[in-house]
């Protein structure tokens, strides 16, 4: 029912609003990158077990993210953890990026409905407004899509020996991609998220 009235009444009325008040409509996401995330295949000669050489060591990083249906990507590759401060450091650096006044589409993560986050949006709500997907809604949003595509290009099928070099490949991918609108574009054409492409 709730993703119903999501897709029926209330993304629509985001849009209108949007229209109305020249915001521009970002997607973000958040999502945790590990170095023994493994994705796709290898090949071997038959009867030999094929190997991937790679560390032994266990490290990570963060990226938080918004994409927009006119292909813009903005990001932000971070350590440690999760938290108020990195997400209001993050909307300062989009809203720095931004030309228009911005409508943030999140998911419901503790984070984003924070008491900090709630008093710096207001302190700045001519410039930014957030809005909620529905409970556990991930396949709504677009930014997913790019989540998925960071995964399995930048993470899993690399092997870097140290959380550095890790950090560098993301960067690196998503630079690319940031360059590149038609390909965040794409990422509205899959079908739970079409709603979300005009």
């Amino acid at each position: 029912a709730a993703v119903k009235a999501w897709l029926d009444s209330q993304y629509p009325g985001i849009r209108a609003l949007a229209k109305k008040e020249s915001a521009e409509i970002h997607w973000g996401d958040e999502m945790g990158l590990r170095s023994d995330h493994q994705v796709g295949r290898t090949w071997g000669r038959k009867g030999q077990t094929p190997v991937v050489l790679g560390t032994g060591k266990r490290f990570r990083c963060n990226v938080l993210s918004t994409i927009t249906n006119r292909g813009t990507l903005r990001f932000q590759v971070f350590h440690g953890r999760f938290t108020a401060p990195v997400f209001i450091g993050f909307l300062r650096r989009l809203l720095k990026a931004s030309q228009k006044k911005v409508f943030l589409i999140v998911d419901r993560h503790p984070v984003h409905r924070s008491k900090k986050v709630s008093e710096w949006l207001a302190k700045h709500q001519e410039k930014i407004r957030l809005f909620f997907l529905p409970a556990y809604s991930p396949q709504l949003n677009p930014d997913e899509f790019l989540n998925n595509d960071v995964k399995a290009n930048a993470a899993g099928c690399l092997r870097p020996r140290d959380r550095e070099e890790m950090v560098s490949n993301v960067r690196t991918y998503l630079r690319s991609t940031q360059k590149q609108p038609a390909i965040v574009k794409k990422f509205f054409k899959a079908k739970p998220v079409r709603y979300a492409a005009c």
